[in-house]
This record gives C-alpha cells, structure tokens and sequence, in this order.
C-alpha cells in the first residue's frame, strides 16, 4: 500500500456524549463468546484476561452501527489482542514496538481477511505507533457499518478513521468482508464490540463509544 506521512491528533474523537462500556467494576454489559464460562475478572479498575492471557473472547451486549469508539489498553512484550468492529472487523493490538517493517498482524493495521487457507487484503498502519510494553496506549476508531438494501449489501464497512495513541494510522479502509477469527455472524447494519482473549495478556481501563455523526 502506498505510504504517507502521518499526523498527530492531540484531540479525542470522543466527548460528553460518551457511552462507558466498562465501568471499572464489573463485567456487566460483556458476556463470553459463545456462551463458554466468562474468564475474564476486574482488578483494581481494570478490565483483564489474566496472566497467562489465553481465555475465551468477550462480546458487549451493546449493538452498534456507525461508531465512534475510545478504548485505552496496555499489553506485556509479545502479547497480541484485538477489537472486532460489528463483531466481524478486526483492528489489532499486537506488541509492535521498534518493528521497522509491520504488516497486517501488527498494532494500528486492519487484520486480513482468510481465504482458501491464506491471507486476503487487511490494511497495513501507515505508521508504527506502537509503545514499548507495558505503557498505556489508546485507538479512537471511527466505522462506518455496512448498508444494505434489499437484503442485499451495497457499500462495505469502512474504518473512516483510526487513531493510534495519537497518530492517524488507518483513514477510509473498506472491509469486503470479515476478517479472520471473527464472530459467525453475518454481515449486518449493526452488530457488538468483541475483545479477543486467548492470544495474550492484555488490560483495559477505558472502552467508551457514541453513535458516530452522519
């Protein structure tokens, strides 16, 4: 993909309007994928999936359309999570600090699709903006759901913007279709936040949306 210079956005997406998806002391609003035993705990404030970080995903309860989502997370060296958009649209968190040349699978890039056993599209970041392990590192993601008419979709969900601790990274990406490891849900016009759990340890102490403004 081509390359651009990115640019720094101090200001938040997010405002008053803000709909906390954790509130810093429970699990409520989350429930595990596929019904499987929830796993993941709060501690001190924090949303975790414990030490060894290989528990079941979570999903919110919450549906959303277009969005606007603020998440704040922290990971240890070699940990990797993600946030699926509609429960389908994957954007990575991955240890990436001091990679000098990232991909799909690394933080601030759109996970790829998974086709005939092989990797399909996925948007790299346009930048590593990643932090070294252990710091507190932030997404302000802008989506735009699928439409449909007719039963039939018309325009692919697109990440308009996607804002990595405060760099710009992604900016009108357009998902063709799931990527990999999302929910066995079809496409649709509204859909849940899910957070992958099983391939590493990672915390939360923020995850905050609004409906994003036509």
């Amino acid at each position: 993909m081509q390359r651009r210079s990115f640019l720094l956005l101090a200001a938040p997406l997010l405002g008053a309007s803000d709909k906390p998806l954790f509130d810093g002391k429970s699990l409520k609003g989350w429930v595990p994928q596929d019904g499987k035993p929830q796993q993941w705990t709060v501690d001190g404030g924090l949303l975790v999936n414990g030490p060894a970080g290989k528990v079941n995903n979570i999903v919110s309860l919450a549906q959303f359309g277009d969005v606007e989502l603020d998440v704040e997370f922290q990971i240890p060296k070699g940990s990797n999570s993600g946030i699926y958009l509609n429960g389908l649209y994957e954007v990575q968190i991955f240890d990436s600090f001091g990679v000098a040349k990232i991909g799909t699978q690394d933080g601030g890039s759109i996970y790829h699709r998974w086709i005939d056993n092989k990797p399909v599209g996925g948007s790299v970041a346009r930048v590593n903006a990643s932090k070294a392990p252990g710091e507190w590192q932030s997404y302000q993601i802008s989506f735009r759901a699928p439409r449909f008419s007719g039963g039939k979709k018309t325009e692919n969900a697109k990440f308009l913007k996607v804002i990595y601790n405060g760099q710009l990274v992604q900016e009108n990406v357009e998902c063709e279709g799931p990527t990999r490891s999302a929910m066995n849900l079809p496409e649709a016009p509204k859909g849940p936040i899910m957070i992958q759990g099983d391939h590493g340890p990672v915390k939360f102490r923020k995850i905050s949306a609004r409906a994003l403004k036509a």
